[in-house]
């Protein structure tokens, strides 16, 4: 047959299909439905099968290029198995064994500038040094196999299913480099589609939400946050009011300021896209009272000059309202804005600063909505301010630093 990539993409029995335009050229699919490009040719009276590597990391323009190689070094009177074999003992030889710790590290390091959160390089460097390096850490990089990542992922594959899908994810980056910089031979044994996908299960799908806090109980939380001394107290409250990520918040810088609108860069939103947030009454006496704890901080809520913590919020959050997180505020904001006022829904989804996926909708809302937002952020800070100190009762006060 004539392959194409749809013709491939389509193929889903085990078998041999013969490629008509490249002699010799073959896509073995196992009955476990791994997939190799496969080059038969025969030299010296024997026929042989030269892996051309596996699919669909070898696409097939690139594995009709290998055996056309394949089949000129024929025609030149070399055998390309034997050839192969003789440029991989010289590599070998020729080059020191590369660590998979070190090489890891290094990467890594390599890597931080690019990230825009800069707690994912510890992040990653945590991951490889519980899950990897116990098991492939005092591995070459030419020695690790398949089975190696089965073990590392598979005793949380189901326990921790988000977890594993990031140390796989991060073990097929480190190891491309490694094949890139020609430290190991293909194939990638991380690799998950048509890889890794026919050994193990499809990672479990969380329907978890964040938990949030239901928007009758915010008027007394909010109470008891403003009797707690404290910048990350400060630094929830500002977050809240304005339905905002963690991220944005810990970063705010002062300069971002101008009047009564905060403009939180593209580089610090999750859609990358530069978002502006109308700043009420409570807010900016939030910032100036952070200010006045850190005058010399060029971020809104800092300790010591230096930025919150990602936990700083989420500690506080925990000693008032166990089991809920800062995120889940966006949603205890939004489920009000439905239930309990006559806000167009397309103001509420600006001000959390979502995606819109209908492109008539999103035209619709092209300009940002900054007074119709003002107005319901200034309704929302209205409703979470009305608690007074009678009603605490729900949530204990822990005053801290």
């Amino acid at each position: 047959m004539i392959l194409t990539d749809i013709v491939l993409k389509n193929l889903a029995t085990a078998g041999r299909y013969t490629d008509d335009q490249t002699k010799g050229l073959h896509l073995w699919i196992k009955p476990s439905y791994q997939r190799y490009w496969i080059f038969r040719y025969t030299a010296d009276g024997v026929r042989q099968n030269m892996s051309l590597g596996a699919y669909p990391m070898i696409g097939l323009k690139e594995a009709r290029q290998r055996a056309t190689k394949a089949r000129h070094d024929i025609n030149n009177g070399i055998n390309p198995i034997n050839q192969k074999k003789v440029s991989k003992a010289q590599i070998e030889a020729s080059q020191d064994k590369v660590l998979f710790n070190e090489f890891a590290l290094n990467y890594i390091a390599i890597m931080k500038p690019k990230w825009s959160n800069p707690k994912h390089a510890d992040q990653w460097v945590s991951t490889m040094k519980t899950y990897a390096f116990p098991i492939i850490g005092e591995m070459s990089l030419d020695q690790i196999d398949t089975p190696h990542i089965k073990e590392i992922v598979l005793p949380i594959w189901n326990i921790k299913p988000e977890t594993a899908s990031r140390v796989r994810g991060r073990l097929e980056r480190i190891l491309s480099a490694a094949i890139v910089d020609k430290l190991r031979q293909p194939m990638n044994p991380a690799l998950w589609k048509g890889h890794l996908e026919h050994l193990l299960p499809p990672p479990p799908k969380s329907d978890q939400h964040h938990a949030a806090l239901p928007y009758e109980q915010m008027t007394v939380f909010m109470a008891v946050l403003k009797e707690i001394d404290g910048v990350a107290a400060l630094a929830l409250q500002f977050t809240i009011l304005n339905a905002s990520r963690t991220g944005e918040v810990i970063h705010a810088m002062r300069g971002e300021i101008n009047g009564d609108v905060w403009t939180i860069p593209a580089k610090r939103m999750k859609k990358k896209k530069e978002h502006q947030v109308p700043l009420c009454k409570r807010s900016l006496e939030l910032i100036a009272m952070a200010a006045y704890l850190e005058p010399n901080s060029q971020y809104l809520f800092s300790r010591q000059g230096k930025p919150l913590s990602s936990m700083a919020m989420l500690m506080q959050v925990r000693r008032q309202a166990a089991g809920k997180t800062v995120h889940g505020f966006r949603s205890s904001f939004r489920d009000w804005v439905s239930e309990e006022t006559d806000h167009s829904p397309e103001v509420a989804e600006m001000a959390l600063a979502h995606t819109i996926g209908n492109k008539v909708e999103a035209a619709y809302r092209r300009r940002n909505l900054l007074e119709r937002r003002r107005k319901l952020m200034t309704d929302w800070e209205s409703y979470c301010l009305t608690g007074t100190w009678g009603n605490i009762v729900a949530f204990p006060i822990q005053k801290t630093a």
